[in-house]
């Protein structure tokens, strides 16, 4: 029987005591409050046996408050790369079995190291996040650690996709690099993101909070923003991710992948001609005829529980990975306010970014009037929309379904900024504003004379109706394309984005533009 060379041996060991993290004790604490480690996430993430592991056998250099007598093989946090379906991936994942999933020097030269293999090699960067924040033992260097990598996740936007995880706590400077990242997935219940927790809460505005309700995923994805995704455990977060990376290429100098689909190509759907309702002011939900037009009917949804007045995700067209963009007129009848208007900018300059062409369903009476969207700004989020959709070059195609009043219609892709096919349905209503508005501006004389103010209005609005809740005058002046029935949405579409699937266009040379932030 041969013996192992004690070197092998001793290499075996340290691989297998990098392995156990902060050590049993710890790794049980971590599975009873309901959450993996950080080599289990990484395990679920990639594609079994694909995983190949960085500096496994790094440590910490501090040396005071007794530090130098507490060291483990990798510190806190465990980087590598593996594949998702196949193709490249880098990953880090914080372990909080380890001084807390607490930042240090090393933790960051790590992260630092993989973030720059993805970028040089052009391939996404997956943060699975589980920190108690900096090191505190470390000072100001665990703080230049974190402002390291704010700068690498700023020079690698735009260039791969960063995707960040969020798994447990995420507090003060640390939330900075997944705000930088291109999307946050969060799990309910045990996870949460805020500048100071509430103990500082108390102290300062003397509300009492909890972590949930400060900085919880419920929170983060319906009220702030912040977050994109909200998953009901760390498993759902892990698959969610996968689904999401199969929409995107691997960076800014690909296209995202063609996967052919059984779904026919031509295939009609007569329940899109009565999708709309007769009466203007009727709601109907977008989302069902976003799903009867994409491929197998499967819409990967973004934002999905903010904003939710504009509809936002990816989807298959044909086999081509689309973004959709898409007023909800079930909620607010779609209108365009600050949080809609920056959700949909946002998501419009990421698929810019990554080559994703973009399809837009229009249906807007216009932006939301009041005291409290004028004094927030909404001018200025109008303004972050309007500049996302004029800067966009990859394939823009806009479908008005009903409604595209004022500025609203500009804004929303319309054919003056550079929308490449602009189509819509008979039902689509093209002007300033709605015919009541109008008609009490246009004939406001005419009305103080009228003998019944009330019928003569209604015949007004009847007229002014006929005229322009249609999608006729727009499409002689040649700012609609095509008037089409609604069954054949789907072929058209596909039809467009394969005969704009060779589209050049381009802004002026500049170092950037500045986006009214």
């Amino acid at each position: 029987m041969s013996t192992i060379d004690p070197k092998i041996q001793r290499l075996y060991e340290r691989r297998e005591q990098a392995k156990q993290g902060g050590g049993a004790d710890r790794v049980e604490k971590q599975h009873k409050q309901g959450k993996l480690t950080a080599r289990e996430r990484i395990d679920l993430l990639l594609d079994s046996g694909s995983f190949r592991e960085l500096d496994m056998f790094v440590t910490h250099r501090a040396t005071d408050f007794g530090m130098e007598d507490k060291k483990y093989l990798g510190d806190s946090v465990v980087t590598g790369w593996g594949t998702i379906e196949g193709r490249l991936t880098y990953v880090f994942s914080q372990d909080f079995t380890v001084f807390g999933g607490s930042l240090s020097q090393v933790h960051a030269e790590k992260i630092l190291k993989v973030m720059g293999l993805a970028l040089k090699n052009g391939a996404p960067i997956i943060g699975l996040n589980d920190s108690g924040g900096a090191r505190i033992q470390e000072g100001v260097v665990s703080l230049g650690g974190y402002a390291d990598i704010f700068l690498q996740n700023t020079l690698a936007s735009g260039v791969i996709p960063q995707i960040s995880a969020i798994m447990g706590p995420c507090a003060g400077g640390a939330v900075y690099s997944p705000a930088l990242t291109d999307f946050i997935f969060m799990v309910k219940n045990s996870s949460y993101m805020f500048v100071t927790g509430p103990d500082v809460v108390k102290t300062v505005t003397h509300e009492d909070v909890t972590l949930e309700e400060l900085g919880g995923a419920s929170v983060h994805n319906s009220k702030s923003g912040v977050a994109h995704f909200a998953a009901d455990n760390e498993a759902d977060c892990l698959y969610m991710i996968r689904k999401l990376l199969s929409y995107l290429p691997q960076n800014n100098m690909e296209d995202p992948l063609f996967l052919k689909t059984q779904d026919d190509p031509l295939r009609m759907e007569e329940a899109l001609n009565s999708i709309v309702p007769d009466s203007p002011n009727k709601p109907y939900d977008i989302k069902e005829a976003i799903q009867l037009i994409v491929d197998d009917g499967q819409f990967f949804e973004v934002h999905e529980h903010f904003a939710m007045n504009i509809v936002v995700g990816f989807a298959r067209l044909g086999g081509h990975s689309i973004g959709i963009v898409a007023q909800q007129p079930q909620v607010l009848a779609g209108v365009l306010d600050i949080d809609s208007s920056e959700k949909a900018a946002r998501f419009i300059r990421f698929c810019d970014c990554f080559n994703v062409p973009i399809i837009t369903f229009e249906d807007v009476p216009g932006f939301l009037p009041g005291i409290g969207q004028e004094h927030g700004g909404v001018i200025r989020s109008g303004a972050k929309l309007l500049y996302a959709y004029c800067e966009t070059t990859v394939p823009k195609i806009t479908v008005i379904t009903r409604k595209a009043y004022g500025g609203a219609y500009c804004v929303m892709n319309s054919k003056h900024i550079r929308g490449d096919l602009n189509l819509a349905w008979p039902t689509a209503e093209i002007a300033v504003m709605g015919p009541d508005g109008a008609v009490n501006i246009i004939f406001r004389d005419d009305l103080r004379k009228a003998e019944d103010p009330v019928a003569r209005k209604a015949e007004l609005v009847a007229m002014y109706r006929e005229k322009f809740a249609n999608p006729y005058v727009a499409a002689e002046w040649g700012y609609i394309d095509d008037v089409i029935e609604p069954k054949e949405t789907r072929p058209r579409l596909i039809n467009a984005l394969e005969m704009l699937q060779n589209k050049r266009d381009s802004n002026p040379p500049k170092k950037h533009g500045n986006i009214p932030l």
